[in-house]
């Protein structure tokens, strides 16, 4: 059977960028013969508008319409081969796209397993009695700050209306002491008339002059 219908070739099949990368090398030899035709139809060209009407000129014309045929169907032939890499250009865009789109898919597959893992490993129940009781720590805080906080000397509660009260009697009691206080009240040693202060043991050095003198 091998020698009728020829073995099984165990090459590997072309992957799609083997099948871009061959019709784009089609693409460049067919380029490399279109511009050996431009150059080939300008020198037919340039010959024909120098030479006069005849055979010569209508042999050389022919020459020229083959060229041109030549050319029309060599960028025919581009245009499929153009169409059709970047049909599989699109389709592997497309390719890529869907194994992005897998692996995005499983690694939120993976991740979704570990967070189930996780989560399940985590109780309620055991995080809202902790922040109880870190609530309860706190206001236990605040009441040991307050307690040693505390003031002895003043009292807690004061009434404005008796500080006011008090206020308002000891500035009669100043203004009460500054009328009373008169001339009688200043001191002696202040009056005129007055003598030296009583506390003086020896006469001043101006009377002990004028008893020398007598």
């Amino acid at each position: 059977m091998n020698r009728l219908f020829g073995a099984k070739s165990q090459a590997p099949k072309p992957s799609l960028n083997d099948a871009i990368t061959g019709v784009e090398g089609r693409i460049d030899t067919i380029d490399v013969r279109l511009s050996k035709l431009n150059a080939e139809l300008q020198t037919y060209q340039q010959r024909l508008a120098r030479m006069r009407d005849g055979p010569g000129k209508n042999a050389i014309k022919q020459k020229a319409l083959k060229v041109l045929q030549q050319r029309k169907q060599y960028e025919s032939q581009k245009d499929q081969l153009v169409q059709q890499s970047w049909n599989m250009e699109q389709a592997g865009m497309m390719q890529d796209n869907l194994k992005n789109t897998m692996a995005t898919v499983d690694a939120m597959k993976t991740t979704q397993k570990a967070l189930r893992k996780q989560y399940g490993k985590i109780n309620i129940d055991k995080i809202e009695k902790m922040q109880d009781e870190m609530a309860d720590l706190m206001d236990m805080g605040n009441d040991i700050q307050e307690s040693i906080s505390r003031s002895y000397d003043v009292p807690e509660e004061v009434d404005e209306a008796e500080l006011d009260a008090e206020l308002e009697a000891l500035g009669e009691e100043v203004d009460f002491g500054a009328e009373g206080l008169g001339e009688s009240e200043m001191p002696g040693f202040l009056t005129e008339g007055a003598g030296p202060p009583q506390f003086i043991d020896e006469a001043p050095e101006l009377d002990k002059a004028k008893e020398a003198a007598t």
